[in-house]
Formats: structure tokens, sequence, C-alpha cells
């Protein structure tokens, strides 16, 4: 697997494990928790091998910034979270910051 594909599989399985940690209601409901666990189990070995070629600090800025980001989303669409404007320029900002790692940096793996 390519260093994109593990890491986009990374931050898929966060995003999966918070929206269960959502659903968990603070661990008391077992099959939540459990998924909960099992996805960021599989996120963090998935981030581990995409540390195999890319920079921990790039990794886990690109692994955070899109799970942030993603998370919003869900808690927007799927939980009726609504985010304020700051907010959303945040997030922005957060995406431009992505943007500019992965374009402009020759840290990243391309």
């Amino acid at each position: 697997m390519t260093t994109y594909a593990t890491l986009i599989i990374a931050i898929a399985l966060e995003v999966v494990g918070t929206t269960f940690l959502q659903r968990s209601a603070q661990f008391t409901r077992l099959a939540p928790t459990l998924l909960m666990g099992i996805c960021y189990a599989g996120s963090f070995f998935f981030l581990s091998l995409t540390l195999r070629t890319m920079p921990l600090g790039i990794a886990y800025a690109i692994w955070s910034a899109l799970g942030i980001v993603l998370v919003s989303i869900i808690g927007l669409v799927v939980f009726g979270q609504r985010l304020d404007l700051p907010a959303m320029l945040g997030l922005a900002m957060i995406i431009g910051g992505v943007v500019v790692v992965n374009v402009f940096s020759k840290s990243v793996v391309h």
C-alpha cells in the first residue's frame, strides 16, 4: 500500500472511532465502545505504517487536521451540531495548512 493509502485508512478509522465515541454515551453502551476501541487501534496501526515513509510531524499534522475537519462535518450532518463563523474559518485554515504542507513541503513523500 502507498503511504497516502495507509494514512487515509488511518484517518477514516479515527473518524469512525470518534463517531462511535459519541455513540458510546460515555462508555455506557457496550457495542459502540468496543467498535470505538477497534477503530482507534486500527487507526494507530495504519498510522504506524505511514510512519515508515513519512515523517512523524507531517503524518500527524495531516492525520489530526483531516480528522478534525471530517469529525466536524459528521457532527454537523449526523449529530446536528452547528458551527459558527469563527469555527468554520478555523477549519478552513486547517485545510489550508494541510494543503500548504502537502504541496510545498519537501518533507512530504510525493
